[in-house]
């Protein structure tokens, strides 16, 4: 069985390279109260109100997306991989992450089709709380940004209080709002349909990682779109979607 893979620069790659903190490194097999104590430090602080006056050309950003065993977090689903990528500004870096997650109840067959993730694969994965451990780590303190983002932020919720007993505490910016608002005329709303509208090439859909670096290039290209119309810093934009 294959070891989930890992992103680049991700918690695991940072470590294997010497550059994690004594602090953060005494993590590693440490009693689950202080991985979970690690966890919700990462939650804390994130409204920055500083950031507000940062444009968006400069904004540091992890765009994620999660797959999932169902639509209800409510009604026991369970997150079953994390994918992210750092974007700097205008340009999606090199730095991703990716790992699936063991859950605890059975893979739907209609999730197996949707997204190709089967009980075999995640047999030797992390529990939930490493691999959200790990997540936290990679995305630290930047904004999130995530198409529909109402599906992927709710579960993270979950997924953070269930373990640690935090709650998010991330900016999270939603690329299909976004591209809703910059243009009403369009009707769509699917990933698939915008990444046709700007251009951007599908790879992998479903796929945490893939729909994650397709949402990046889809995010820079709203920055591009939102600086031609007058929305400059983060606080330009939150009163351009606040706009009736």
């Amino acid at each position: 069985m294959k070891e989930p893979m890992k992103g680049n620069g991700g918690f695991w790659d940072v470590l294997r390279g010497g550059g994690m903190s004594p602090r953060i490194a005494s993590m590693l097999g440490a009693p689950s109260a202080q991985q979970i104590a690690f966890v919700r430090s990462l939650t804390k602080g994130q409204r920055r109100p500083e950031t507000l006056h940062v444009p968006l050309t400069q904004l540091k950003t992890a765009v994620f997306d999660l797959e999932t065993t169902g639509f209800h977090y409510h009604y026991g689903d369970e997150i079953l991989s994390f994918g992210a990528v750092k974007v700097e500004g205008v340009a999606p870096s090199e730095e991703t992450y990716y790992s699936l997650v063991k859950p605890v109840c059975s893979i739907p067959e209609r999730i197996v089709e949707l997204t190709g993730i089967t009980e075999e694969m995640t047999e030797s994965a992390p529990p939930l709380l490493q691999a959200l451990r790990e997540f936290m780590a990679f995305v630290d303190d930047r904004v999130l940004v995530a198409h529909g983002s109402a599906h992927d932020k709710a579960f993270l919720d979950v997924a953070l209080w269930k373990t640690t007993k935090a709650h998010l505490g991330h900016r999270v910016l939603d690329t299909m709002m976004i591209a809703r608002k910059l243009e009403p005329d369009r009707k769509i709303a699917g990933l698939d349909d915008w990444l046709e509208v700007y251009g951007i090439p599908v790879t992998q859909r479903h796929h945490a990682l893939e729909d994650s670096k397709m949402t990046a290039s889809l995010w820079t290209a709203l920055v591009a779109r939102l600086t031609d119309c007058g929305v400059i810093t983060l606080g330009d934009l939150y009163t351009f979607l606040s706009k009736t």
